[in-house]
């Protein structure tokens, strides 16, 4: 999932909310002929809703059809190519051609979207949008300017993935180890230095309590990890990941770099260069002497696979790692169990926090039918939340929905403390930067100038455009 993809898609767009914060009028909606084709056959009231994915196709129409049949009106959802997305509504909209009265976005476009009076406050009759219905992350996600924009409908957000047979593995032998002494463990029998055979029972109770501890709770305890085991054959490292992503590495400082405050919406709550923020990367610039992995060579695809492979023992995934192990276990090349874990803190003092994205239900602000947009927009993030993974892979923001599989749990759980990408035009770049600021710390450079290089060129850029 590399951002910069992300922000090629709807630079064009800045345009047109540029055009309202110059306090230039974008154009005057006129009334909808009831005599044309929008009003259909038997003049049922009609909405058209605008989508990007097609893996949302099926959901989409689903869903379409039965809220049609249970309100008496039309739904007629619109499959639009990603590129220049925003730009192709607001076009449509001028043009009144099959224009969206709602459509799915990405939450960081939100500000965009809402300057250009392209998203507009939410009506939400149904009372769906709220902490009963949705996590912290999901409600600042859809939130500008303390209102809520749009309704949160699926999300992604990284989590830490093991290999369950390396870790029972790595305990038999921690175990052994200690009741030889911290000698070498050698694989059979299992004696000490004199030829005294080590008592089992220990050795399974000593077992135990490691593998007890096995799942990490911290960076130490990863390079703990990778300094006592001895890998077994095949076995290439103990962690590996996309370090080339930010969206991969942003939960090492996510706890304390602030960009907009958690709503990702105020320029004037930006707080970059601390004390912990260094420190966490500090943390993240060893990590390469333990683990060397060339940025330039790596990607997510490449890492996914020397997982299923069996290659290393830990990996950082998003969701979409547990079809693909589900997939991998049916053709017959995953031969070990797996577990998924929040992401460890970055050491016993400072917290990490992930980044997340949420793909949110927007209403137009031109839209005629603004209450019926909202009652669908409600009806598909709750209703129909229990199906979207099903239909499309994608997991529910919902609290609500029914997600049995113990690895979405996991997501779920670190999506609601993660931190929403931000909204602000004024920092769209920033992610750029830091994803910059990343790879050269990750080669040896100097983390505090860096950090307050980017520091100080934020702050240039946000005062510049309050000014």
């Amino acid at each position: 999932m590399h951002l910069m993809k992300r922000f090629g898609a709807v630079a064009a767009v800045a345009l047109l909310a540029a055009a309202v914060l110059g306090g230039g009028i974008l154009y005057t909606a006129e009334p909808v002929d009831e005599e044309s084709p929008l009003a259909w056959f038997d003049r049922k009231e009609t909405i058209y809703f605008w989508y990007s994915d097609d893996t949302m196709t099926n959901f989409i129409n689903s869903a379409a059809v039965a809220f049609g049949e249970r309100e008496n009106v039309h739904v007629i959802p619109i499959l639009t190519p990603e590129s220049e997305y925003l730009e192709a509504i607001h076009e449509a909209t001028i043009a009144q051609d099959h224009a969206p009265d709602a459509y799915v976005m990405s939450h960081d476009s939100l500000e965009k979207a809402y300057l250009a009076g392209l998203a507009s406050r939410i009506r939400d009759v149904a009372g769906v949008c709220d902490q009963e219905h949705f996590p912290a992350a999901a409600l600042s996600a859809v939130t500008y300017q303390d209102s809520k924009v749009a309704y949160p409908l699926s999300f992604e957000t990284s989590a830490l993935l093991y290999n369950k047979n390396y870790l029972e593995e790595w305990a038999a032998q921690s175990a052994l180890k200690e009741l030889l002494g911290n000698g070498d463990a050698d694989e059979t029998p299992p004696e000490d230095s004199e030829g005294t055979e080590v008592d089992q029972e220990a050795l399974a109770a000593k077992t135990a309590q490691y593998l007890e501890g096995a799942v990490p709770a911290t960076v130490d305890d990863i390079r703990n990890i990778a300094d006592s085991f001895d890998l077994p054959m095949g076995v290439e490292g103990v962690l590996k990941w996309d370090v080339s992503d930010i969206f991969y590495n942003y939960w090492i400082t996510g706890n304390y770099m602030v960009v907009g405050g958690d709503a990702g919406d105020d320029p004037g709550n930006i707080d970059i260069y601390n004390q912990e923020a260094v420190q966490c990367l500090e943390v993240y610039k060893a990590l390469n002497q333990y683990f060397y992995i060339e940025s330039d060579k790596v990607t997510y695809e490449s890492v996914t696979e020397d997982f299923i492979e069996g290659r290393i023992v830990f990996t950082i995934a998003t969701t979409d790692i547990a079809r693909k192990l589900a997939e991998a276990e049916k053709e017959g090349r995953l031969n070990f169990e797996y577990g998924v874990t929040r992401m460890p803190w970055v050491s016993g003092e400072l917290k990490s926090r992930s980044m997340s994205v949420t793909n949110v239900v927007a209403v137009n602000g031109y839209s005629r039918h603004k209450d019926l947009a909202n009652r669908f927009a409600a009806y598909l993030v709750e209703e129909c939340a229990s199906q979207l993974y099903g239909r499309t892979g994608k997991v529910p923001a919902s609290l609500r929905a029914d997600q049995e599989d113990p690895v979405l749990q996991v997501f779920k759980a670190e999506y609601a403390d993660s931190v929403p990408l931000p909204k602000m035009m004024e920092t769209s770049n920033f992610w750029m930067r830091l994803e910059g600021l990343f790879s050269k710390v990750w080669n040896g450079a100097d983390t505090t100038a860096l950090v307050q290089e980017l520091a100080i060129l934020m702050d240039m850029q946000t005062n510049t455009e309050a000014q």
